[in-house]
C-alpha cells in the first residue's frame, strides 16, 4: 500500500525488452530485490537493483493501461516506496494500481498556484467525487470540482516543485487512480450523494 505522498523524482536510465529501468534515488537504501514502489502512481516491483539504478519487469497490461508506455530515456517519474507497517499515514489510501490514463485539458496558474483539469474515461467520473481523494501520477489530491468527463484539482507550490506535475502541460497524458474506499463503497450499493 502507498500513500500517494511523493517522496523523490528519478530520471529513466532505460527502456526495453519489457524492463524498465531508473536512477535509484540515495535515500533509497533500504530497498531491495521484490521491493514494490509507486513509479507515477504504478506500483512496479523491483527486478534488479545495484547502487546507481532500480529495474523492474513491465507487464504488456501495465504498457497499454498507464503512461508507463509513453516514457523516454531522460523522462522524469514520482517515486514512493510502499508503505511500512509502523509508518505516518499522511496522503490516503493508494494501492498502485492505475485504472486508466487522464488528459490534461485545463491548465489555469494563479499567483503561485496551479488548477489542472482533467479528462477521464467514462467509467472513473462514477466514482470521483467533490473534496474526495485521488491519485494524479502517484500524487494524493483533493478533487476541488467534478464536470461531466473532467475533475479538477489544486497544486500547492510544494506539489509543483516535489513531483512532476509541476512541468505538466495542456494535453499531458497522467496516471488516474481513483479512491479506493469510494469504489468499495460504491460496488456495495452504496446510494449516497454525489457530487
Amino acid at each position: 500500500m502507498f500513500t500517494g505522498i511523493i517522496e523523490t523524482t528519478a530520471s529513466v536510465l532505460a527502456k526495453n525488452d519489457g524492463r524498465l529501468t531508473l536512477e535509484c534515488p540515495k535515500q533509497f537504501d533500504d530497498v531491495k530485490l521484490g521491493s514494490s514502489i509507486a513509479v507515477s502512481g504504478v506500483c512496479l516491483t523491483v527486478a534488479e537493483m545495484d547502487a546507481q539504478s532500480l529495474t523492474f519487469d513491465v507487464m504488456p497490461e501495465t504498457v497499454t493501461k498507464t503512461t508507463i508506455g509513453d516514457l523516454a530515456i531522460g523522462d522524469t517519474v514520482n517515486l514512493e516506496r510502499a508503505l511500512p507497517a509502523h509508518g505516518r499515514f499522511e496522503g490516503h489510501v493508494v494501492q498502485g494500481h492505475a485504472e486508466g490514463v487522464g488528459e490534461i485539458v485545463g491548465l489555469e496558474r494563479t499567483g503561485g498556484d496551479v488548477r489542472l483539469s482533467i479528462r477521464v474515461p467514462g467509467a472513473m467520473r462514477q466514482v470521483l467525487v467533490p473534496k474526495g481523494s485521488v491519485t494524479v501520477d502517484g500524487v494524493s489530491l483533493t478533487i476541488t470540482d467534478v464536470g461531466t468527463d473532467t475533475f479538477t484539482v489544486a497544486l500547492i507550490p510544494t506539489t509543483l516543485m516535489q513531483t512532476t506535475l509541476g512541468t505538466k502541460r495542456m494535453g499531458g497524458r497522467v496516471n488516474i487512480e481513483t479512491d479506493i474506499l469510494v469504489r468499495t463503497l460504491l460496488a456495495g450499493g452504496w446510494k449516497g450523494e454525489r457530487g
